[in-house]
């Protein structure tokens, strides 16, 4: 019996550093999904015209404050030495959104519409629109700062809506190329989706529910 419990211990203890060993060379995902998105996380009390009118008077806000105050917080990505919070909306499908933020918050560069998904670049901001792919007619509003795109994500992704020599010219030199021979043996990351995997991101959602706002790191109203 004596024999059998240490034979027991040995064997779950053998389990235990393997799966630690696994995590710790990239055996598993580092990149943890706490649930999906559902369509009660977006809904706001706000009609449409009033989100609107809220977004137009809250117009001298930075653009992280102006969607953290008027949009449902839903997760949080954690990627290198940065983080980026991602929001939703039922009321709005990409390309409005894209062109509604603009209009009151004018970007220095703003993407074509592709792929169901469109950016917005701002001083040391990135805000990237998406078609959510959980909630039907939900778009996803990305806001990551320029630290967390240029150490996180792949350049591939990138320049389906930029040019390499735009990129180069906002991250330095050679980013693109340097990035590519980086992102081709680690994993990188390209934008926000809750059925993804990536090595070096992880996520903390806090469902933003109802009429909650402000869920952002040191944003609110």
């Amino acid at each position: 019996m004596y024999k059998k419990l240490l034979l027991l211990m040995f064997l779950l203890l053998g389990g235990l550093l393997a799966g630690c060993q696994a995590n710790a060379f990239g055996g598993g995902s580092l990149f943890n999904e706490s649930g999906a998105i559902t369509e009660s996380d977006l809904q706001v009390s706000e009609s449409k015209q009033e989100t609107i009118d809220q977004l137009e008077t809250d117009s001298n806000a930075d653009i992280e404050a102006l969607i953290s105050n008027h949009f449902p917080f839903v997760d949080t990505v954690s990627g290198e030495q940065a983080t980026a919070n991602v929001y939703g909306t039922l009321q709005f499908g990409v390309e409005e959104l894209a062109t509604l933020l603009n209009d009151i918050q004018p970007a220095t560069e703003v993407s074509d519409y592709k792929e169901g998904q469109q950016i917005l670049i701002y001083q040391d901001q990135f805000v990237t629109l998406k078609e959510s792919e959980e909630v039907e007619d939900a778009t996803l509003v990305e806001v990551a700062s320029e630290q967390f795109v240029r150490n996180n994500y792949a350049p591939s992704f990138l320049t389906t809506y930029f040019t390499i020599r735009m990129l180069d010219g906002l991250f330095g030199n050679n980013w693109v190329t340097d990035r590519h021979n980086y992102c081709r043996n680690n994993g990188c990351y390209g934008g926000y989706s809750s059925t993804a995997s990536y090595d070096n991101v992880t996520t903390n959602r806090k469902r933003g529910t109802g009429s909650y706002r402000g869920g952002g790191p040191g944003v609110g109203k």
